[in-house]
């Protein structure tokens, strides 16, 4: 008899070993999760201050991108290009909001993140270091780390093609 009560103890004990590693996945898996696709950042030639980095982001919840860091440049901005009466025009956005499952894109004629006061020159091929920090609307913050790839400045953005 005891053990039989041994063995059903032990056999307890592992369900509940099993249920609670489960259940740490789950919790896991319900965080707050972004995604980069297509990272990438436009190269340029000597001497030129500044360039612009571009990607896709989705975001599992609610979320908004709050900032992007990168040890290529001194200061590193988010912006908004439009066009308003045949006149583009850029400003800086203090973040952009990441609708749950939606993809966000980061290109050349919406937002993208200006990298400035270049500390060298950005050449094709290179691997560029982003940090980017999203917030959730619960206030939890994650942070990403990307390294885009510098493409040339007259290469044409293939992932857009069909």
């Amino acid at each position: 008899m005891n053990s039989i009560h041994a063995n059903t103890a032990f056999s307890r004990r592992v369900k509940q070993l099993v249920l609670g590693c489960a259940l740490i996945g789950m919790a896991w898996q319900v965080s707050a999760q972004t995604r980069v696709d297509d990272a990438w950042v436009r190269a340029t030639v000597a001497g030129q201050p500044s360039t612009g980095a571009f990607m896709t982001l989705q975001a599992d919840s609610d979320s908004k991108l709050l900032s992007v860091q990168s040890p290529v440049a001194k200061t590193v901005q988010i912006h908004q290009s439009s066009m308003k009466d045949d006149v583009m025009s850029m400003r800086q956005v203090e973040s952009v909001e990441l609708p749950a499952g939606k993809p966000v894109s980061f290109d050349p004629h919406g937002y993208h993140v200006m990298l400035m006061d270049l500390t060298a020159q950005v050449k094709e091929g290179d691997k560029v270091p982003l940090i980017l920090t999203v917030e959730n609307a619960k206030g939890d913050k994650e942070t990403i780390k990307v390294e885009a790839e510098a493409r040339a400045l007259g290469m044409a953005d293939h992932s857009k093609m069909h």
